[in-house]
This record gives C-alpha cells, sequence and structure tokens, in this order.
C-alpha cells in the first residue's frame, strides 16, 4: 500500500460529523448558545414581566417542540445529502386525519396512531420516489408538499377539526406539566435524543453521514445507498407524524393549515446548527440549538407587536449568514 493510499484510508469517519470538527463543533454549540443568551436578554429587557415569566418560557419550550421534532428528522435527511420540502404538508395531513370524527372514536390510540401511521406512509412515498424511482429529492418532495396539502384541504373542505378526547387535550393543560415541564417538551427532549444516539453511537448513523459524503463510495464500500435513503425518508415522516400528534395537543384541533412553513424552518434551524445542506455533516445538538433560536426570536416579536413581515426578514438574514459561514469554512478547508 502506497503512502497516499495510506492517508487516504486513515481518513477521519465523519459520525455526525463530529470528529472531523473536533472543537470547533463546540464553538459553534457555545456561539449558538450565546445567540440565546443574547435574545433572552433582549427579551427580558424590552418585556421583562412577560417574557421572563414561567408560562412565557414553557410556551417557547412547548412552540419549539413541535417544530423540533421535524428538525430532527430533516437533520438525518440533510445529513445524507437529501432535502425535504413537504414535512409542513405531511404535518398538516397527519393532524386532519388522526382529527377526523371516525378516528376520534378510537380515542387516544386511534388518534396517535393515525398520526403516526401517515406521517410514515408519506415518507415511504417520498422514500421510494426518490431512492428507487430515481427522483430528485427536490422534486419528489415538492410533488408531496402539493399533493399532501391538497388532501388534507380535501379532507376538512377547509374547516378547523375539534378534538373532543379528553386524554388527549388533558395534555396541554398545566395539570398535565411533570415538575412545571409541559409533556410536548418531553417528547421533543426524548426524540433529540434517540436522534443523538441514532446518528453518533450506531452503524446507521455512520452509513448516513457517508451517504451524504459520497454516495458512491459509500456504495462501493457495502453500503446499500438506495435502502439507506428509503430508510431516512421514513424516519422523516415518523418524526412528521409525531410531531403532529404533538401539534393536535396543542392546538386542540387539526386544520389543513397545520404546518406552514415548517419545511424552511426546519431547514434553516439545520443549517444555522451546522449540518451541511450539501450532506455529509448533521449535528442534533446544532439544530435543536437553532430551534430554540427561532423560537425565541418570534416568541420576541410576537410579545413585542412587530410585524411579522420583520420577523421573516430577520429569519432570512440569519440563513443567508449561516450558509456563507459554511462556505467560508469549506473554502478553508475546515468543514
Amino acid at each position: 500500500m502506497t503512502l497516499s493510499t495510506a492517508k487516504n484510508t486513515k481518513a477521519p469517519v465523519r459520525e455526525g460529523g463530529r470528529r472531523p470538527l473536533g472543537l470547533r463543533a463546540d464553538v459553534r454549540n457555545l456561539s449558538l448558545l450565546g445567540v440565546l443568551a443574547v435574545l433572552v436578554a433582549v427579551g427580558g429587557f424590552t418585556k421583562p414581566a412577560e417574557f421572563l415569566s414561567s408560562s412565557n418560557l414553557q410556551l417557547v419550550l412547548t412552540q419549539a417542540s413541535v417544530i423540533g421534532v421535524v428538525t430532527v428528522g430533516m437533520t438525518f435527511v440533510i445529513t445524507s445529502g437529501g432535502i425535504d420540502l413537504s414535512v409542513g404538508a405531511i404535518v398538516a395531513l397527519a393532524s386532519v386525519w388522526a382529527t377526523t370524527l371516525a378516528t376520534q372514536e378510537y380515542g387516544f390510540a386511534g388518534i396517535l396512531f393515525t398520526a403516526v401511521v401517515v406521517g410514515l406512509s408519506c415518507g415511504l412515498v417520498n422514500g421510494l420516489l426518490i431512492a428507487y424511482g430515481g427522483l430528485v429529492p427536490f422534486i419528489a418532495t415538492l410533488a408531496m408538499l402539493a399533493s399532501a396539502r391538497g388532501l388534507a384541504l380535501q379532507i376538512t373542505d377547509g374547516r378547523t377539526q375539534i378534538v373532543t378526547v379528553d386524554s388527549v387535550l388533558d395534555l396541554g393543560v398545566p395539570d398535565a406539566y411533570i415538575l412545571g415541564i409541559p409533556p410536548l417538551v418531553l417528547v421533543f427532549a426524548a426524540v433529540t435524543v434517540v436522534g443523538w444516539l441514532i446518528l453518533n453511537r450506531t452503524t446507521f448513523g455512520r452509513r448516513t453521514v457517508a451517504v451524504g459524503g459520497n454516495a458512491e463510495a459509500a456504495r462501493l464500500a457495502g453500503i446499500d445507498v438506495r435502502r439507506q435513503r428509503l430508510y431516512l425518508y421514513l424516519l422523516s415522516g415518523l418524526c412528521c407524524g409525531i410531531a403532529a400528534f404533538l401539534l393536535i395537543i396543542l392546538s386542540g384541533s387539526g386544520q389543513n393549515t397545520n404546518g406552514n412553513l415548517y419545511e424552511l424552518d426546519a431547514i434553516a434551524a439545520a443549517i444555522i446548527g451546522g449540518t451541511l445542506l450539501t450532506g455529509g455533516r448533521g449535528t442534533i445538538v446544532g439544530s435543536v440549538l437553532g430551534v430554540l433560536v427561532f423560537t425565541t426570536i418570534t416568541n420576541i416579536f410576537a410579545l413585542n407587536n412587530l410585524q411579522s413581515d420583520v420577523q421573516q426578514i430577520a429569519k432570512g438574514a440569519i440563513i443567508v449568514a449561516a450558509v456563507l459561514v459554511q462556505r467560508r469554512t469549506a473554502r478553508h478547508g475546515e468543514a
């Protein structure tokens, strides 16, 4: 074996993007924590009584939980070099299908089961079209976005479906909080921990990073790239189903407008958290911090009665800044 070949074989394995980054990953996460600290300071300065209240902080975490679960699934997809533009529409479809009168007759289990199955089914369709149908992820998930939104509208006929199952609604009231923590936040924490373990401590996670870094090299190494991609979109669909159930608890209803722009928020949170848009590196911790940053910004804007268009501009600026930083670090051989 030549020296150059030996060097190539000893290239660091991108396990969840953790080992190649080393200290830089910690610096990025610390930077996001710093941004969160600044936002908390701004919120506390502008609206001290409202922002720093326990009820508002619980609200921020609860709202972050729904999009956060979606972002965990999105992180896996982007790490593999893919994209999923249909997550918001899948959440909407799962939420309305799980809140029809027929479904609610089966109670808590029926609503949860339906939401998860709808999410998995949509993820399966996406995965089959992309992995075995040869469609570009952008096109396949865009088609799913349009189809799922249309089906959600058809099911509801444009009306809001009210949940009448008490066992579901009770999870959203303060009496259900555990040590002051809403159940939705606990579910989000559990999904985050499981996602981190899968990405950083399992063969599935290493294969995900390998496919995103170089799909052809992964195939030559014995990885079934098509099957791996199918599993990843199934995982994304599962996260959407769980998020839909959390949203049902939070809103007490199912609407065809649920999950609006979730795809953009999830992609943005993953990117500013350090997941490479081109694939090959992903970080669950960074994605979660990205979700908290965006949710806190939204909350501060709402408390200060600032218009949503200014909020969207601020989010857009953050996304552009994050991508520019990624390109700069890649140019210097640090990504």
